[in-house]
């Protein structure tokens, strides 16, 4: 089957003529990373997704220190290689043997340590490990991973050079050899995103956490800027790590850390406007990132086959049309906000 016809899960935008799924499936959890996975929960869990029809898989060697591809990889032959569109990343490469002492905050994962490497070498190992891990002969979109002050505060500058002297090239070469369908990047800053896109001839990138219901960063800059030069946009962290599934209740996270008083609050009128319309906080949150023309996919994680089902039982409930303007008239969102037109 081609990647438009497996499954049930709502269609998404196109990605250099792949067709993902409106929903995509994010390995990171896969990779140990809030608690130590079952390996037959985690296998069940990718089996769901595949499935439900979810046809974009979304990956990085930094997830688990290689564990997540390795999951990936062992779930993949479930169902036709060509019905799914793998994605993961450079920059990081593992080096087996040494203590892995570098502290990515994984649980879990593999005892491998981390090499951060955006040289064009660095990147042509980083895939070559990659394919090895996944079971296959090639992913069909590879993203230069964390070149952000998130990442490398006062060296980013010097990452963001090496990116684009070296792994940048050696992603354009996979691309123009048909060996990768798409290149991008996968970052926590719209900033990066713009320099990125402005720097070199990207087809797609990963924005994570930088346009939600409760925050629009990307809005007036990347987001145009993606329309403009036709880059398909993954959106990941659609939930602020936490806050916009669980709602603003005490030991709610936002960017990975309990969420301050002032988010709080803010998330508890979005949670009280969504309320008095009868839509679920998360339901709101999928819907709204998913509305932006730029947005091709919005990659989800999962830690259970029932969060599979959730996510895609959120996505498919139809939100009425008086929430946006709603939220609008509470300042909670930009007048200028793409929402939901059904």
């Amino acid at each position: 089957m081609s990647h438009q016809e497996r499954g049930a899960a709502a269609p998404g935008r196109p990605i250099a003529g792949m067709k993902p799924s409106l929903i995509g499936f994010g390995g990171a959890p896969l990779g140990d990373l809030y608690q130590r996975l079952d390996e037959g929960l985690a296998q069940a869990t990718v089996a769901a997704a595949l499935t439900a029809g979810i046809n974009l898989v979304d990956t990085s060697p930094l997830y688990g220190h290689g564990l997540s591809e390795h999951r990936i990889g062992a779930a993949l032959p479930r169902v036709p290689r060509e019905s799914v569109i793998v994605s993961t990343k450079v920059g990081r490469w593992m080096k087996p043997g040494a203590p892995k002492t570098d502290g990515s905050g994984y649980r879990g994962g593999l005892p491998h340590p981390a090499v951060i490497d955006y040289s064009y070498d660095g990147a042509m190992r980083s895939l070559e490990q990659s394919l090895l891990r996944l079971g296959t002969d090639h992913v069909d979109i590879l993203l230069i991973h964390d070149v952000d002050g998130w990442t490398h505060s006062d060296r980013m500058e010097q990452r963001f050079a090496e990116a684009m002297n070296g792994a940048y090239r050696a992603l354009e070469r996979l691309r123009s050899s048909g060996a990768v369908k798409a290149i991008g990047v996968g970052v926590n800053e719209a900033e990066m995103c713009e320099r990125f896109a402005r720097a070199g001839d990207f087809d797609v990138m990963m924005l994570a956490g930088r346009y939600t219901l409760l925050e629009q960063g990307a809005l007036d800059g990347f987001l145009p800027l993606a329309l403009e030069k036709k880059i398909a946009v993954m959106l990941a962290g659609v939930f602020n790590s936490g806050i916009l599934a669980t709602g603003a209740r005490k030991g709610a996270y936002y960017n990975y850390r309990p969420a301050p008083p002032d988010i709080l609050a803010r998330v508890a009128r979005i949670e009280a406007v969504c309320a008095a319309h009868g839509v679920a906080l998360p339901q709101a949150a999928l819907a709204f990132a998913a509305a932006h023309p730029a947005v091709a996919t919005v990659v989800l994680g999962a830690l259970a086959p029932e969060e599979v089902a959730r996510n895609l039982d959120l996505v498919a409930r139809p939100v009425p049309a008086a929430l946006w303007p709603a939220l609008k008239a509470e300042k909670l969102i930009p007048d200028h906000a793409p929402v939901p037109t059904c």
